[in-house]
């Protein structure tokens, strides 16, 4: 089913539960003709967004005030320019590809557009990663790294993540950047740079997701040099000069438009 059905049908739980006061698992697959699997990620989607409360067999509102303040949070976690930017990259990721999605806000805007996608196979350093992943309609056979977790990334790294790793190939990474050095490649705040490294050697295509802003920002620690970056996806307020500059890398880069 596509995305836009899915966010019908959860449109119409929310309007049914304002309606009846509570909605049922059993009901609501009847209604919908879909598996009580389904309707549950729905009522889990929607309970995260703040909208209900999941009780055994279905689920109750929150009250409006409450979910007004959710959804005005939500709004914020994704930028209007990390959408643009992750519905570019993932129109590169064809149906049963296998593919990495490093930790990261912009690597998460990614989440929603695979739902259109068939037969993925997914790796991630990231818990809240696979847990939206594990939201979609068409969910993917997910895959962990395991290792060791770092609160600064809030994803798992170390020697354990990067032996999982060696063991698989992928068709694509998607990575985000803290900064990109237009001389050198992507840079971050993190020392811990290993796991990057390895998920880009063991992609044949690594695509790196990054705002317009972030390039130019020099931070000492580089972590994917241009030689290891094939695609670099960014909104289209790049200045001329510097896309040309990392295309002389070798590198294409893919300008993202912005609805205004």
């Amino acid at each position: 089913m596509s995305k836009r059905n899915t966010q019908n049908r959860r449109h119409q739980i929310v309007a049914q539960l304002q309606a009846q006061g509570e909605v049922s698992v059993d009901q609501l697959s009847k209604e919908f003709d879909t598996s009580e699997v389904t309707i549950r990620k729905d009522l889990s989607a929607l309970e995260k967004s703040g909208i209900l409360l999941r009780r055994y067999g279905g689920a109750v509102p929150l009250p409006k005030d409450l979910i007004s303040d959710s959804s005005e949070a939500d709004d914020q976690k994704i930028s209007k320019q990390k959408k643009p930017i992750a519905l570019a990259a993932a129109a590169r990721i064809r149906d049963h590809n296998r593919i990495i999605i490093d930790s990261g806000s912009t690597t998460g805007a990614l989440i929603p557009a695979l739902n259109s996608k068939q037969g993925l196979v997914v790796m991630t350093n990231s818990i809240k990663v696979a847990n939206a992943l594990l939201e979609l309609e068409n969910e993917p056979t997910l895959l962990m790294t395991g290792g060791t977790w770092d609160p600064h990334s809030e994803a798992f790294q170390g020697q354990v993540a990067e032996q999982v790793l060696r063991a698989y190939d992928f068709d694509q990474l998607f990575i985000g950047a803290d900064g990109i050095d237009p001389e050198r490649g992507t840079t971050t705040f993190n020392e811990l740079v290993g796991l990057s490294q390895q998920m880009a050697e063991v992609a044949r295509e690594v695509v790196v997701l990054i705002e317009s802003d972030k390039i130019g920002r020099r931070i000492p620690n580089l972590e994917l040099p241009w030689s290891n970056i094939d695609t670099l996806v960014t909104d289209a307020d790049i200045s001329p000069q510097i896309k040309a500059d990392i295309e002389r890398h070798g590198v294409t880069v893919v300008c993202a438009t912005m609805d205004r």
